[in-house]
């Protein structure tokens, strides 16, 4: 049954790929065929497992770009299907019909709900969780219950790889043995002394309930924390961004390695140092791997320049229903110095559930686009007026703001109106309504 299982999984996956199919549907089949094949398979002796609300895919595909041009073959889900179906697949599509997977490396981006039920048959060597957030909440509800679903994918001897800035995700080690290694970033002239947003998730310590105090912040709740009543802390980092300019696209890794950035982005930098944090793990020297980040753009999509007639933009696709994604677009917007124009997206609502549910809008911090670089702002889509209303409250001039639902009257709107350069904000649901309608110039990723 195995090797039918395996035969399956390659022809399905082959013909797929011939139609640009998913690569869900291989593995499923073939674990219909053997619900065991993942424990049957013959793995390489380093298993490296990324998960957390953001920067998934960024991180894995970082880390197999530094493998790479360090000679190791490495076997990923580089499509994104980071369920067990899609692991089962490229799993599958990598290995010997005897089962033994020929890379050197196996590299895996893993839903935070499921990895649970993928690692049941294998279990990681490494194990980065970058973060979690309030994310998809009619998905995934409250970080705390998808803390306590993750506590289940973590095994014994496995080594964790975590955000120190992170006060829920410094909580995993806690009444484990596992080997831990923290990475943060220090404090940087672009830290805030207060968590920001329009929720404080990390107003009070996850382990105990107490107020949490904080010496800085990077984003939201991210940053330097310590609980009075309990003690917990931000961990010491083994790894850390020194320094850093969002100006001049650079940060310095550990005081000692310049790693220039394709894209300004405090998310960008966070997974460029969970990157440069596991395959440091993984064995390499830190001169190699910042030599392969240094000005690597990642080609998932998440950034793409385009024009809208003769006005220059830039496309920031934020994690669907994620407060603090949509929040870290913003920040680049308004960071960018020169004047802009701001267009907002929502067309689609729940693409696994299909609710028309909007509550997750009034958490997103549109109040920054008060800045007075902010030259316009444009609301489209289908939820335009659900954003109308929460604008309403953001304490924004409404001449400062212009409503249009159709995507393509929005983009030639932009094309004869835009003040300055534009920025595109929405979700990856809805970014190919706009790239359908303007002219791409290059892909990256944050």
């Amino acid at each position: 049954m195995k090797l039918i299982a395996i035969l399956a999984c390659k022809l399905l996956r082959f013909a797929g790929k011939l139609m640009g199919k998913g690569s869900s549907l291989p593995g499923r089949v073939a674990l219909k065929l053997d619900p065991n094949i993942l424990q049957k398979l013959t793995l390489p002796d380093r298993i490296l497992a990324v998960t957390g609300s953001n920067g998934k895919t960024s991180t894995v595909e970082m880390i197999a770009h530094v493998l790479r041009e360090n000679g190791l073959k490495v076997s990923y889900n580089k499509e994104g299907s980071n369920q067990i179906e899609g692991v089962t697949t490229f799993l599958l599509s990598d290995c010997t019909l005897g089962g033994r997977v020929r890379s050197d490396v196996i590299l895996l981006e893993s839903d935070e709900r499921f990895a649970r039920h993928t690692f049941r048959h294998f279990r990681p060597t490494h194990y980065v969780i970058t973060n979690l957030y309030r994310d998809q909440l009619t998905r995934n509800g409250h970080p705390e219950w998808i803390f306590d679903i993750l506590q289940d994918s973590i095994h014994p001897g496995t080594e964790l790889i975590l955000n120190a800035d992170d006060p829920l995700v410094s909580c995993f080690p806690m009444g484990r043995d596992n080997p831990v290694v923290w990475f943060g970033v220090d404090r940087l002239p672009f830290s805030e002394e207060t968590p920001s947003g329009r929720y404080r998730d990390g107003a009070y310590c996850p382990h105990c309930k107490g107020p949490m105090e904080y010496d800085f912040c990077h984003y939201n709740h991210i940053g330097s924390y310590r609980c009075p009543a309990c003690g917990h802390h931000r961990h010491e980092t083994k790894y850390a961004v020194t320094q850093a300019s969002l100006a001049e696209k650079y940060l310095v890794l550990d005081g000692e390695y310049r790693v220039d950035m394709s894209f300004a982005g405090i998310y960008h930098m966070y997974n460029t140092l969970a990157a440069y944090a596991a395959c440091r793990e993984l064995g390499l020297e830190g001169e190699a791997v910042a030599r392969a980040l240094s000005g690597y753009a990642l080609r998932s999509g998440r950034i793409v320049s385009f024009r809208a007639g003769d006005r220059p933009g830039t496309l920031l696709a934020s994690k669907h229903e994620n407060s603090v994604s949509y929040d870290q677009s913003i920040r680049v917007a308004v960071g960018d110095g020169r004047d802009v124009t701001v267009l907002v997206l929502v067309d689609a609502i729940s693409r696994k559930y299909f609710t028309s549910e909007t509550s997750w809008l009034w958490d997103i911090d549109f109040e920054r686009l008060s800045a007075p670089s902010v030259k316009q702002i444009v609301l489209a889509g289908r939820y335009c007026w659900d954003l109308a209303a929460r604008f309403d409250y953001a304490g924004i001039d409404p001449e400062r703001i212009h409503i249009e639902a159709d995507v393509g009257r929005a983009v030639d709107w932009l094309g004869a109106n835009a003040a300055g350069y534009i920025y595109a904000i929405t979700c990856f649901s809805d970014k190919d309504k706009l790239l359908s309608r303007v002219e791409p110039e290059r892909e990256g990723q944050a």
